[in-house]
């Protein structure tokens, strides 16, 4: 069986269903059926998904087990809260992780760093 791919390769639009059928009992439903919250999500942030949960939620584990910064997850997390129509974080910590991966990546210095964070 293929994986569920939830956009046009096209165009990027959501798919819709059409058919639902099961091959136990050959009962076959068409129509219209939206994929849901499952729909605003790219296969590779539903993969994403899957492993946060079986990770119970710990982005910690879960950066450990794709190999990737804890940053980097919290990252592709923030893209899915935003894809799926949740707020920005309001409590200051995206601005301060935005300014300690620009630090990382040595697009800043310590000194500018430090100033930022103190706004922050």
């Amino acid at each position: 069986m293929h994986r569920l791919i939830t956009r046009d390769p096209v165009s990027g639009g959501e798919l819709i269903v059409t058919r639902l059928e099961c091959p136990q009992s050959g009962i076959l439903i068409e129509g219209q059926f939206s994929l849901g919250w499952i729909g605003r999500l790219t296969a590779e942030q539903l993969d994403f998904v899957e492993r946060l949960v079986k990770n119970r939620g710990n982005i910690q584990k879960l950066a450990a087990e794709l190999d990737i910064a804890y940053n980097t997850a919290r990252a592709r997390l923030d893209e899915i809260v935003a894809a799926l129509g949740g707020a920005p974080e309001s409590d200051g910590r995206a601005d301060r992780r935005q300014i300690l991966d620009r630090l990382a990546t040595r697009e800043i210095s310590v000194e500018e760093a430090m100033k930022l964070l103190k706004g922050a």
